[in-house]
């Protein structure tokens, strides 16, 4: 905002004498009216525009830039226009007496126009001096970073939907009724599950939890299931299984802050054997029925560059028909409310002993009720029922 001072206008600047411009020009000269000089050595665009939308001053780099036979044109002729604007700045500033800006692109630039009204001593507004600032590079920059962000919201969606599309069916698997639930926190999740035939008497199962989320724990999550399937063939051992996966995982060159927890288990379809073995997972699988609810808990260490070697412990039960087991992760029981107290294995405990039916459902209820805030991490949840 600039007010009018009497006193001699300082010289430098070109002013349009004749027509209209010139009781202006002669109230222009009794007040000074600008330090023409700043402008004048200023590398930003700099113009004057009257009341009327005519430019009546243009500095130097403005000459440069856009043609030195401004002086005169209306305003929007000056950037190759030949209609006003539908939203002119100077127009607004004038009008309203305040700071107007707007982005223009003119001769292909982007420039920044900032328009302010130019007051007289009676605050009377007689003009706007617009100054356009050269934004290019950064327009250009952010329209580069625009692309490539669509382009990576592209490829994650893609991936999102391969992780969705890659996750077991649900139904039945032989002597077994399997359910689940996913949801992760971000687009990408560090969560997975899978089920598979390991040969005609057996079916494998767990439940993996990779530290963070997003690409490198999906990634990691890959890695997890394509290495289980190829163990599968040649180890049946959950113990032995878990522990050539940690060998594997070693060969990675990955830093020591990548890990990851799984809990494994293999079910005998001839005899309902089933062994399992626990690489770290602190969310302990729980086997329930209408008599009874007991935690699978086992102990190792997580999937992780610590250790060279780790070899893990194997317990076993054997399952009645009616049996199910419920897997999960800890983006189920770590789930805070507002006095930052955890959901916990107890409430899901509690949930099985008064509802056996759509547990699922009824966790994700619970969970979404005790909850203070945005979800932070996956969750998954994995239910197998024994049917025979």
């Amino acid at each position: 905002m600039l007010l009018l001072n009497k006193g001699p206008i300082v010289k430098g600047g070109n002013m349009l004498i004749g027509g209209e411009q010139n009781s202006l020009v002669e109230k222009l000269k009794e007040y000074n009216v600008l330090n023409y000089q700043v402008l004048e050595s200023m590398a930003d665009l700099v113009r004057v525009v009257d009341i009327n939308g005519t430019i009546i001053y243009v500095n130097k780099a403005m000459k440069k830039a856009l043609g030195n036979d401004l002086v005169g044109k209306k305003c929007y002729q000056s950037i190759g226009r030949d209609e006003p604007c539908s939203f002119c700045i100077s127009k607004k500033s004038i009008i309203t007496k305040e700071t107007v800006q707007k982005e223009e692109i003119i001769n292909g630039k982007y420039f920044s126009v900032k328009s302010s009204p130019v007051f007289d001593c009676d605050g009377n507004v007689i003009a706007a001096v617009e100054v356009l600032r050269d934004v290019t590079r950064e327009r250009k920059l952010e329209l580069e970073l625009i692309e490539k962000n669509k382009k990576m919201v592209k490829d994650l969606r893609f991936a999102k939907r391969l992780q969705k599309r890659i996750l077991p069916r649900k139904g039945v698997y032989d002597k077994l009724r399997i359910d689940h639930l996913y949801k992760p926190s971000e687009m990408l999740s560090g969560d997975m599950f899978d089920i598979y035939h390991i040969d005609d008497d057996n079916i494998g199962m767990y439940i993996c939890d990779v530290v963070g989320n997003g690409i490198t724990a999906s990634m990691m999550t890959m890695f997890v299931r394509q290495t289980m399937r190829a163990i599968k063939d040649y180890v049946l051992s959950p113990a032995l299984a878990l522990t050539e996966l940690h060998k594997d995982f070693s060969t990675l060159g990955l830093e020591v802050d990548k890990y990851f927890t799984i809990f494994y288990a293999v079910f005998n379809t001839r005899n309902n054997r089933f062994i399992y073995a626990n690489a770290g997972h602190n969310c302990i699988p729980i086997r329930y029925n209408s008599n009874n609810i007991e935690l699978l808990t086992t102990k190792g260490f997580p999937i992780s560059l610590i250790f060279d070697k780790i070899y893990y412990e194997e317990n076993e039960t054997i399952l009645s028909k009616g049996d199910k087991v419920l897997f999960y992760t800890d983006g189920i029981t770590e789930v805070k409310n507002f006095e930052g107290e955890e959901f916990g294995v107890d409430r899901i405990v509690d949930i099985i002993r008064s509802n056996e039916e759509n547990v699922l459902n009824r966790v994700v209820e619970r969970v979404e009720e005790f909850r203070w805030g945005e979800q932070e991490d996956d969750f998954a949840m994995v239910l197998m029922e024994v049917l025979e």
